[in-house]
């Protein structure tokens, strides 16, 4: 998660795009959450691969999530983004044993269990545009027969979201060091792509396992679908806090309303998420997120991400207009 989400700006001016809310927690909570469902069993440690200039704050998070799941944190740094390979690469001391990687940018749902005796699992999808991913072409018994890196040509439909089980991770890591000591590039960068193809190659099979539904969180438009997807995953649970006020309001469900939250005189829902401390007074809102500490007056929002400690406000009109005229 080193990378600074340009295409999210200007949300990750102040805090990382793995950070941002879905439905009251972080993507990369998210994550780590959806992984442990999968995995099914105790996770020993979480590395955490970050830029540097993400700050303590950022670092303090991330060791809540993985001491959420009793796990280790660890953290490393990428300063240059030179591929996916390199990327893993950083968190080198922590590659050993049983070992998931995944990209921060993605959420998932699947419907099966880890089968950790397999010697790999890649997690992917079908999409109607493969030119932009790495994919994979499959035999009959579901193993993996060849990997491609963003193909021109059309080769496969099924492309990887970015989340893979090792068995041996002290081999991947191997592989990984072979990739950069040789300067091993593909479309200028180190990618995990070829390790992978380097590994079967060797006899390493890799199965497929496909998620039923991929999420992207790329950029504002995917992410406000995100957020409207998960809260309704999770519609049956307790979503608005019990200190929230609700004040001559209608909340349209699934919404997630977090802590001293005020919604005044408001229509809010479906799918939005506020965030702690945030008031909203005369607003019609939906399919959107709210972060924390916002005060938001007067306005109709829909499709939106609003951030921290934003204030808007648009004052109301008092109008005397007469027949035939058009008003916006």
């Amino acid at each position: 998660m080193a990378g600074m989400g340009k295409r999210m700006r200007p949300h990750t001016l102040t805090i990382p795009k793995p950070l941002i809310p879905i439905a009251g927690k972080s993507i990369v909570h998210r994550l780590v959450e959806d992984i442990s469902k999968v995995v099914d069993s105790e996770i020993d440690e979480i590395a955490f691969i970050i830029n540097p200039a993400f700050g303590p704050e950022a670092e303090s998070q991330l060791k809540e999530i993985a001491n959420d799941v009793n796990a280790k944190c660890s953290i490393y740094y990428q300063s240059e983004a030179l591929g996916t390979a390199h990327a893993i690469m950083c968190a080198e001391p922590s590659i050993s044993g049983n070992v998931v990687v995944a990209f921060a940018d993605t959420l998932f749902k699947a419907d099966f269990i880890l089968d950790t005796t397999k010697d790999g699992i890649i997690w992917v999808k079908q999409v109607e545009d493969p030119r932009q991913f790495g994919v994979v072409k499959m035999n009959s018994n579901n193993d993996i027969m060849e990997f491609h890196e963003k193909p021109e040509d059309f080769i496969s439909d099924l492309a990887i979201i970015g989340i893979y089980y090792f068995k041996d991770g002290d081999y991947l890591r191997s592989e990984l060091k072979y990739l950069l000591d040789n300067d091993i590039k593909d479309k200028g960068e180190y990618q995990l792509t070829n390790a992978l193809e380097n590994m079967k190659n060797k006899g390493t099979v890799f199965s497929a396992g496909k998620v039923t539904e991929w999420l992207d969180c790329g950029n504002k438009n995917a992410t406000v679908y995100t957020n409207q997807r998960y809260l309704e995953f999770i519609r049956n649970q307790d979503l608005v806090s019990d200190t929230a006020k609700i004040i001559n309001s209608i909340v349209i469900e699934p919404c997630f309303i977090d802590d001293n939250v005020v919604i005044e005189n408001s229509v809010v829902g479906p799918h939005v998420s506020i965030g702690k401390s945030t008031k909203i007074v005369n607003c019609r809102i939906s399919n959107s997120i709210v972060q924390e500490s916002a005060v938001i007056q007067n306005l109709v929002l829909d499709n939106s991400m609003i951030g921290n400690h934003v204030q808007i406000t648009r004052l109301p009109t008092d109008l005397n207009l007469g027949d035939y005229n058009t008003f916006s």
